[in-house]
This record gives C-alpha cells, sequence and structure tokens, in this order.
C-alpha cells in the first residue's frame, strides 16, 4: 500500500481501467487541458499517457457529453464520462434518467450497458450553481447505481467496481476531499463491491450512517462524544444504490438509536429514506426517534461564512446524540 491523495486514487483507478481494457475511455470538459494541472487531480498526465483517442476534451455540453456516453455503451465501450459540478448534471439528466437507465430493461434484461458517471460535489466557495447536492434525485431512479467515497482507497476501489459493472453507475466524489483526505490505497486491481458498506467506527450507544465528505464530521463527532462516555457507531454506507440495508439494520438492532447525517438538504434527502427504512425494520428495537442531521433547505451560499453555517458540524451530530440520550 501507498499513502495517495483522493484525488490520485482516482487516477490511479482511471488509469488502470485503461490499461485492463481498450474498450475504456474517458470524456469530459477539460480533463486533458491546462485545467488539469494539478496533480491531485483526477485526470492529471492521463492525456499525455493514453493520447486523446481515450481522453476525449468535449464541448461545453452535458447533454452531449451523456448522449457520446450512452450510445458508446450501447456499442460496447466502456465509457468514463465526467460531469465539472453536480448542478451540471442536471444538463445531463435526460440521457441517464430516460437512456441510461432504462436501457437494460427495455432489453429484458438481455444486453448490459456499463456507463460511468464522475460527478464533482461539495461546497467550496463556488456558489450555488456549483454546489447543490443531488445524490437523492439519482437514487430515485431504478436502474441507475450511486457510489459516494468518503476516503482514498474507497475512491479507487468504488471507481473500479463502477466502470466494470454491467449497469449505469453514479459516482460522486467530493472536490475538497481530491487534495485533503489522504490515505493508505492498495496496489493494483482492489475493488470496493457496491452495496457494501464498511464500519467507519464501532459504537454502541447510537448509530450514525452517512457518505462522503460527512463521514469525517462524524468522526470528529465520535471523539468528542468519546470523551464523555458516550459510544457512537458510524457507518461509512460507501454506496446509496444499492443501500447495504443488513449493515444499518444490524448495527441499529444493537445501538437502538439511529441518525442520518448528509450535506445535502434535508427536505426529501437520502436521509429520509434511512429513517423510513430504520423506522420500519426496527420499530420495535429504537430507544428514541430516529433523528436527521442535514443542511438548511436553502441554496448553498457564496460567502465562506454562510457555507460553513450551511453544512452540518460535528457539534451539530454530537449534539443531536446527546439529545437521543437523555431520559
Amino acid at each position: 500500500m501507498t499513502v495517495k491523495s483522493t484525488g490520485q486514487a482516482v487516477a490511479e483507478a482511471l488509469a488502470l481501467a485503461m490499461e485492463m481494457d481498450e474498450g475504456v475511455f474517458l470524456a469530459g470538459e477539460g480533463i486533458g487541458t491546462s485545467i488539469h494541472v494539478n496533480p491531485h487531480l483526477p485526470t492529471f498526465g492521463l492525456l499525455d499517457r493514453f493520447g486523446p483517442r481515450r481522453v476525449r476534451d468535449t464541448p461545453v455540453s452535458e447533454a452531449a457529453i451523456a448522449g457520446l456516453a450512452v450510445g458508446a455503451s450501447c456499442m460496447g465501450l466502456k465509457p468514463v464520462i465526467e460531469v465539472m459540478f453536480f448542478p451540471f448534471i442536471t444538463l445531463a439528466s435526460d440521457m441517464l434518467v430516460n437512456h441510461a437507465a432504462k436501457l437494460r430493461y427495455l432489453s429484458g434484461g438481455l444486453s448490459s450497458f456499463p456507463l460511468t458517471v464522475r460527478v464533482k460535489s461539495g461546497a467550496f466557495a463556488a456558489g450555488c450553481q456549483h454546489s447543490h447536492y443531488l445524490e437523492a434525485w439519482f437514487a430515485h431512479v431504478p436502474g441507475l447505481k450511486i457510489a459516494y467515497p468518503s476516503n482514498p482507497a474507497d475512491a479507487k476501489g468504488l471507481l473500479l467496481s463502477a466502470i466494470f459493472d454491467p449497469d449505469p453507475v453514479v459516482v460522486v466524489e467530493e472536490m475538497p476531499l481530491y487534495w485533503t483526505s489522504h490515505g493508505e490505497v492498495p496496489e493494483g486491481d482492489v475493488r470496493v463491491p457496491l452495496g457494501r458498506a464498511r464500519i467507519a467506527r464501532q459504537g454502541g450507544d447510537a448509530t450514525l450512517a452517512t457518505y462522503g465528505g460527512a463521514v469525517h464530521v462524524a468522526l470528529q463527532a465520535a471523539e468528542t462524544l468519546q470523551a464523555e462516555n458516550i459510544s457512537l457507531e458510524v457507518i461509512d454506507l460507501r454506496s446509496l444504490v444499492p443501500l447495504d440495508t443488513a449493515a444499518v439494520i444490524a448495527s441499529v438492532r444493537k445501538t437502538g438509536r439511529f441518525l442520518a447525517l448528509h450535506d445535502a438538504t434535508r427536505f426529501c434527502g437520502y436521509g429520509a429514506e434511512l429513517a423510513a427504512t430504520v423506522a420500519e425494520a426496527c420499530f420495535g428495537e429504537l430507544k428514541a426517534p430516529p433523528r436527521r442531521i442535514a443542511a438548511p433547505d436553502i441554496p448553498v451560499p457564496f460567502s465562506p461564512p454562510q457555507e460553513a453555517f450551511y453544512k452540518p458540524s460535528a457539534d451539530q451530530v454530537a449534539q443531536a446524540v446527546r439529545g437521543m440520550l437523555r431520559p
């Protein structure tokens, strides 16, 4: 294993997949140009290594990029496209929702359509038109799988699984983690299965399920609570669709309390699905109602202090856990 940033881990997965299969190619806006001069960005150096036939700079049209991917997938290739910021995926949604997600169903299950969408997420002082968490939208689409890594090893392993999966997969990469999150990454073709969560921290008093950068917030809150003799179990979901329901339910049956945490807005967010799943499966074993910790129902602010207020904090998480433990 070697220590890498999340951005470097993504780049390693892309390079490895392209070496393993000639049908894998990349397409997106500026993925081979000066935009990616930072060595922590995921397509750094790949144009020089694989050439313009397999690292395709595209026009500024997410709809065209997604259409290219759907067509290439139908022809037996394995396209990996990049959507520069999460809100821009709305421009690609017709091809992804009405075509990519439904093609296997329309073929009667006889054909597969491998297609990977890498989309950059996160709040990083870029304003609401570049920062809008839309994972719940796409989790609601039958036929799409959703991966959301929180660390370098999972960023590599989940992306490799996505590229070689027979179905279309949206891999959400939280952009600030490209350079702020470092960790050991296994060498070679080591994949993280879609639909398998990991226990990021063991605990016995309450269960918290989350994903992406919010995992680090949850772990910080768990450290604070540990000093108060409160033991918080943190589940890193890693993929939202398929969801590792068994891991979440097993943890809640052990702790009797459940919290969902995400940086997306609260109303109709992914945490609502988690809370409903837990309530249905563990109603008789819950010691307190499930809780959701999420962003307020407003667009992501541009001002850094307001953006910091917008994102759920470790203090909010700790306070919510304390509230669940009070008699």
